[in-house]
């Protein structure tokens, strides 16, 4: 199916909404630098946390879900947990309002409140931080860019385009053409508007999806109720044993293979190594990009803990309608469709050849404008986190920290401006340094957890211990790869995580602890559990009235809850499609039953 003038109308209707969004908006977010990096923190928990869910719902990501989905069935409801997605359960409950009391703008800052200005690695640890930030947000501005291009071009074949454009492009380059050409709208109503028509933007686009993955998800169940699937034993069942129990090979027989080369077959120990690397992962905290701005741009700590339990309502039973909808549409018309690359089957083609095919006129152009929309947020997202590290942490702490408002503003401008460049520059060699971005920021995101986790919990902890920790995490997840070529990252990542932990250890009692006036202030402020106790006795010894954080049991209660209730609301949506009443009817119930007993053991308990 080719795009009508229907749907190529609703496109250009939303484009020309995000410019007018951007210019009617660029005076509020010019007020001064608080309201351009975080809506001068005074936008709603709700509209923050729709912001969040929007700037996750990537296409790169979808098209992955969907290719897991049509392979895994209900157990590909697992496979996320790679990232992993509970973690928005441990901001819920307790990590986003303890980096709310902070107040500070971004996560580099947040280090001046755990660490102090001055001392042994303070210098090492800002600059660790503001380069993982940069190199993280450039590495998804520069595959955000070609993934996009590849994407739009599928539907916007050359040829239909090309006796319209006063130039000529090469094969090779259109991918780009088409990803420079979205990426200026996305960084026009960015940059102007900042955080405002950020948000703003992420709202339409939410709608529009909302709309879309409903729709699709309709006209499967639609489709489906008088053709069966035809899929392996076990696909509908999203529980499992020590072996994943999935056998393709008299129905896609490439479904076999992709499942030895993914390395999920031995899907208990998989699922093991998922939950150790993910339960350390969330209690590090948020990495330092859009996710972490959203709970910063906050109101309140209590509107953080709310916002970030929303993110995890709005999104997953609307993405999931989206793919297991397409999946669904694959799964029963898979022999029409060419999904083949190279001699063999790709899966990852199932999401842009059914939205191709299958869907009629109108949905089709709300489906592409919002998986549009979902590039332009998560872009635009991660942009303004890059300007934050930029202005806040190199311009206004090295350069000239009494700029005026004017020149923090203009030097926003000019920041955005430099890392959307940058940003395309590194998509056009995209396949020349593939492997080296990926090694840059998979070292990043592996020296990472170690350090991140303990600056929470253990009131030993130091700058020079953080710095030291990230280094040798990032310099062991370098090598690593190469000497271990043939091995899944995930099970190697215990070793990396222990060289890690080892260089904070290392690295923290090298140096004096950190001044207790300033662990005390932490401590105060931002009230965490864990190893706290000399801190806690100074503390209670001035203010006998201080009422320490004495939650620690009844957070993990919560977090075990929300983890469970999270993995209802993956999975509802799938049961609802599938016409699968009798686990449908289980999983509301379970889900109500979360629902009642976290209203009181979380939001009632909520404090500001």
């Amino acid at each position: 199916m080719k795009l009508t003038l229907l749907d190529v109308s609703i496109i250009i209707l939303y484009l020309a909404t995000m410019v007018i969004i951007g210019w009617v908006l660029r005076k509020k977010a010019r007020q001064n630098k608080e309201s351009y990096l975080m809506g001068g923190k005074k936008l709603p928990w709700y509209m923050l946390g729709m912001s969040d869910a929007s700037d996750m719902f990537d296409i790169s990501g979808t098209m992955w879900m969907v290719a897991l989905c049509f392979v895994y069935g209900m157990k590909s409801i697992w496979i996320p947990w790679l990232w992993p997605v509970f973690n928005q359960v441990f901001l819920m409950m307790f990590l986003s309002k303890w980096l709310r009391r902070s107040n500070a703008t971004t996560g580099a800052e947040w280090l001046a409140s755990r660490f102090g200005k001055s001392g042994p690695g303070i210098k090492s640890s800002h600059t660790v931080v503001v380069a993982f930030a940069l190199l993280s947000c450039l590495g998804f501005l520069a595959y955000g860019f070609i993934g996009l291009g590849k994407f739009i071009e599928i539907f916007v074949p050359w040829e239909t385009v090309k006796d319209y454009i006063p130039f000529s492009i090469s094969a090779e380059f259109v991918p780009h053409f088409y990803g420079i050409v979205f990426t200026l709208f996305a960084m026009f109503y960015s940059i102007l508007g900042g955080m405002h028509s950020i948000v703003l933007g992420d709202f339409i686009k939410y709608i529009i999806m909302t709309v879309a993955c409903i729709s699709v998800a309709v006209i499967a169940m639609i489709h489906l109720k008088d053709h069966p699937l035809t899929v392996p034993a076990g696909w509908t069942n999203p529980f499992f044993g020590w072996d994943l129990g999935l056998d393709w090979s008299r129905i896609v027989p490439d479904a076999n293979k992709k499942i030895a080369a993914d390395g999920f077959g031995v899907f208990g120990f998989f699922f093991m190594m998922m939950l150790f690397k993910g339960i350390f992962a969330s209690l590090a905290g948020p990495a330092p990009n859009y996710d972490m701005q959203k709970i910063l741009s906050t109101r309140s700590p209590k509107e953080a803990s709310k916002m970030s339990g929303f993110v995890s309502i709005i999104l997953l039973p609307v993405r999931y309608s989206l793919i297991i909808g397409l999946t669904v549409l694959a799964l029963l018309y898979y022999d029409q469709m060419n999904l083949q690359s190279g001699g063999e089957t790709d899966f990852e083609r199932i999401l842009p050849a059914t939205i191709n095919s299958f869907l009629p006129v109108g949905i089709l152009g709300l489906v592409l404008t919002g998986l549009l929309g979902a590039f332009m947020g998560t872009f635009s997202g991660t942009l303004n986190a890059a300007q934050a590290y930029i202005v806040n942490d190199i311009y206004l702490k090295y350069v000239n920290p009494h700029a005026s408002t004017r020149k923090v503003i203009s030097m926003n401008y000019l920041a955005g401006i430099v890392v959307v460049t940058l940003g395309i520059i590194l998509g056009f060699y995209a396949k020349d340094v593939n492997s080296v971005l990926q090694w840059i920021v998979g070292a990043l995101y592996g020296g990472y957890i170690a350090a991140n986790m303990l600056k929470w919990y253990w009131w030993r902890f130091n700058a020079n211990g953080f710095f030291w920790g990230m280094a040798a995490g990032i310099i062991a997840a370098l090598v690593f790869p190469s000497i271990f070529p043939d091995t899944l990252a995930l099970y190697y990542w215990p070793l990396l995580f222990l060289i890690s932990l080892l260089g904070c250890i290392t690295g923290t009692y090298m140096s004096p602890a950190t001044d207790m006036a300033v662990l005390k202030s932490f401590y105060k402020t931002v009230k965490p559990w864990g190893f706290w106790k000399p801190v806690h006795q100074q503390v209670m010894a001035e203010d006998p009235q201080f009422q320490p954080n004495k939650r620690f049991g009844l957070d993990m209660f919560n977090v075990v809850l929300g983890i469970i209730g999270q993995c209802c609301l993956t999975i509802l949506p799938m049961f609802v499609v599938l016409w699968l009443k009798l686990p449908l009817l289980i999983t509301v119930l379970i889900l109500a039953v979360i629902i009642v007993v976290l209203k009181k053991t979380w939001w009632n308990k909520l404090e500001n």
